[in-house]
């Protein structure tokens, strides 16, 4: 029998917090995640009653982290609505990016132990 999806959010959350997300991100991702749609700063600031500021300060750290995925769009205003990036294929690109490091480092290790 599998996790259940909240045990696995679960375990996502420890892993995310393990890589240094903080408490806020971790609620700004878990959101977009749930509502499984595009959502506005403002959206996500009504949702989770903290500061304007405070949600694109955050907003922004998930979006260069890879978290969250980004779209220009245009209705009577221009801005930017966000939506979570699947566990999956965060974690593929994660696990992706750690094996380039970990290989360069092991080259660079190998070729200081042989001059």
């Amino acid at each position: 029998m599998g996790d259940t999806m909240s045990d696995i959010y679960e375990k996502l959350e420890n892993l995310l917090r393990s890589l240094g997300l903080k408490k806020t991100e971790l609620k700004i991702y878990r959101l977009l995640l749930d509502k499984n749609q595009p959502m506005r700063i403002t959206e996500i600031k009504e949702e989770l009653g903290i500061s304007e500021r405070s949600v694109r300060e955050h907003v922004l750290s998930l979006y260069r982290k890879g978290l969250l995925k980004r779209e220009l769009i245009q209705r009577g205003w221009l801005g930017y609505v966000y939506t979570a990036t699947a566990p999956a294929e965060f974690l593929e690109r994660l696990k992706h990016r750690l094996m380039t490091k970990i290989n360069e480092i092991e080259k660079e290790l190998k070729n200081g132990e042989n001059p």
